[in-house]
């Protein structure tokens, strides 16, 4: 008897702040295979990790590649206008990765493809406007619509430069009281000095610290939140999507810092969560975005 087809699977590629992963992901978000290793920073070495890991993971059966890239991403073109600390703004990674494997490729953000993950885990998940804002190093963000990446002007999704202040650290973007100067994973570090704490001091200790009745732990856990909590009410005010997921490495830790502080009038709230598939969000989301595309180039 022959042998009957593999199912189509994609190849999907999350470049993180400090590793690069690769997965094979199936049409329901399943992933089969799975390889994390140190991303390389500098142009070329990137471009050749890349090569060489598709080529590695590539079967029959993969029909597509999707890339999921720190910064701004203009997502409908495909375009790279900056990737944070990655030396390959301006590089056409869909063009590359066709002209050496001749499968379709797709770049968005990092996090519209782990909101498009997030929201495919989820019943009736891809009904509606849905938010992410990830919460590592810095601030991200994205948005969906219906299940398709919503791009606005070309690179909406950039919470982390709401300004919740009229003053504050500057921002990479170049201005003051951005949230991502007060609410991101650096910031919570810079709180943490600033209270007297070791310096290892994790989010997770300090919740349960405040939960057990330290003040110095419940008010700096009240600071980091706060300023995220204007953020949200915000995109509510202005956008008034129907959830708003809050991943990446401190998304859970600051979804509870959020639970703790006193709501704030009655009209612009929607539903907050955690995310709920972790370091594999963006992965997977990755190659269900893959997926979507013709299934040849």
């Amino acid at each position: 008897m022959p042998t009957p087809p593999l199912p189509d699977s994609a190849i999907g590629i999350d470049v993180g702040g400090t590793r690069i992963r690769v997965a094979r992901i199936g049409a329901a978000g399943d992933l089969t295979a799975r390889v994390i290793e140190p991303v390389q920073p500098d142009r070329s070495g990137f471009v050749a990790q890349l090569s060489r890991l598709v080529g590695t993971f590539r079967t029959d059966g993969d029909v597509a590649i999707g890339i999921g890239i720190p910064g701004r991403v203009v997502g409908h073109r495909g375009e790279i206008l900056s990737a944070g600390y990655l030396d390959i703004a301006g590089l056409d990674l869909p063009a590359l990765i066709a002209a050496e494997t001749g499968l379709p490729a797709r770049i968005e953000n990092d996090a519209t493809m782990a909101l498009l993950a997030e929201a495919n885990a989820r019943r009736g998940g891809t009904d509606g406007l849905i938010f992410m804002v990830t919460i590592g190093t810095g601030i991200g963000g994205a948005a969906i619509d219906g299940g398709v990446p919503w791009y606005g002007g070309g690179i909406s999704g950039q919470f982390g430069h709401i300004v919740v202040a009229e003053a504050g650290p500057v921002c990479n973007c170049g201005r003051t009281g951005c949230v991502e100067t007060f609410s991101s994973g650096t910031a919570l570090g810079r709180l943490i000095a600033e209270a007297g704490l070791d310096a290892e001091t994790k989010a997770e200790e300090l919740l349960a610290r405040a939960e057990s009745g330290e003040t110095v732990c419940s008010d700096l856990l009240a600071r980091w939140a706060r300023p995220l909590q204007r953020a949200i009410e915000t995109l509510v005010a202005v956008a008034d999507p129907q959830l708003v997921i809050v991943g990446g490495g401190l998304g859970a830790e600051m979804v509870r810092a959020l639970e703790r502080l006193p709501k704030r009038g009655r009209w612009f709230v929607a539903p907050v969560e955690a995310a709920r598939l972790g370091d594999d969000a963006g992965v997977i989301g990755a190659g269900l975005r893959a997926l979507a595309l013709p299934a040849r180039a």
